[in-house]
């Protein structure tokens, strides 16, 4: 194993690159053919995403429930902080659009269980559950004010986090690509 890298988010899960210098692999061994690496990993993109998805979505959810019990503490100006209606708007869409993307997430899941084609619909679920997820988190730690940009609570984490869900498994502007090319045939 190479060195650990040290990443902004998702810290309790270790990455590392391998090497493999002289390494002999016995045709037994082998995943599939020889040469066709590519095309397997091409293959397994699909289920990768959904679970990108749905990973975006928890910790989406995570953060709104945080977000949700913190405005129902926290006072200022003598009220609830949940009790002001921009806090309600924050909570409404995060709310809104988590369980929009969980449909996605399930939708896709379902398509993929069955062994149907679902590329399209992987790259949307992976698309929009990360972009909702990272809206929830930001306006998690906006809710939680300058407790949310402190480590004594758990939306600074989720904020970390959350980030590479936009990126790892193709970018959100690579599942653009992707859902135009499925759509525009």
């Amino acid at each position: 194993m190479g060195k650990k890298e040290r990443k902004m988010g998702l810290r309790a899960s270790d990455t590392r690159e391998l090497v493999f210098q002289n390494a002999k692999v016995l045709k037994s061994q082998l995943l599939g053919h020889a040469g066709e690496g590519f095309k397997i990993a091409m293959s397994l993109l699909d289920s990768g995403r959904i679970g990108i998805a749905a990973q975006s979505v928890g910790i989406g959810r995570a953060a709104l429930e945080e977000a949700v019990a913190y405005a129902k503490e926290r006072k200022q100006f003598g009220k609830t902080l949940s009790s002001f209606q921009l806090t309600q708007a924050k909570i409404a869409d995060m709310a809104t659009n988590l369980d929009a993307a969980r449909l996605l997430v399930y939708r896709a899941a379902s398509l993929l269980a069955r062994g149907e084609k679902c590329t399209k619909e992987a790259s949307m679920a992976k698309s929009f559950a990360s972009r909702a997820a990272n809206k929830a988190c930001y306006d998690a730690l906006q809710i939680h004010g300058g407790n949310g940009y402190v480590r004594e609570f758990p939306v600074e984490r989720y904020f970390r986090d959350v980030r590479v869900t936009e990126i790892y498994e193709g970018t959100t502007e690579v599942q653009s690509l992707i859902i135009a090319r499925e759509v525009l045939g």
